[in-house]
């Protein structure tokens, strides 16, 4: 998931609201891993610049489900080394920054 931020709200209260609108959980930990620029263009060609501030956010699978079906295409728990296909085109340029703090976070559940 994903999001942006609102004015006058901070950066966790942002992750923590667009958790609960995203994926209906509220998160029980969160842990922030890194950000990067990301460099895309839009759908209509134009050049963008986002900067991604990364989290790993602990929720309970139970409560979690899809609240947003026209934004997010599907949900399901992945291995690491089993993660489906496409992934987000800004992925592997994570993995490759962050994929070592990221894969510490999981260990400790």
């Amino acid at each position: 998931g994903g999001g942006g931020l609102k004015h006058g709200q901070a950066v966790e209260e942002s992750l923590r609201r667009e958790i609960k609108e995203e994926y209906n959980a509220e998160p029980i930990e969160i842990e922030f891993i890194g950000y990067f620029d990301a460099f895309r263009n839009s759908k209509d060609g134009h050049p963008t610049h986002w900067l991604a501030m990364c989290f790993g956010a602990h929720v309970d699978p139970a409560k979690v489900k899809i609240n947003e079906p026209d934004m997010v295409d599907g949900q399901g728990w992945f291995a690491l080394d089993n993660l489906p296909s496409p992934m987000h085109s800004q992925f592997a340029y994570f993995m490759s920054l962050h994929g070592e703090k990221l894969k510490k976070i999981m260990k400790k559940r």
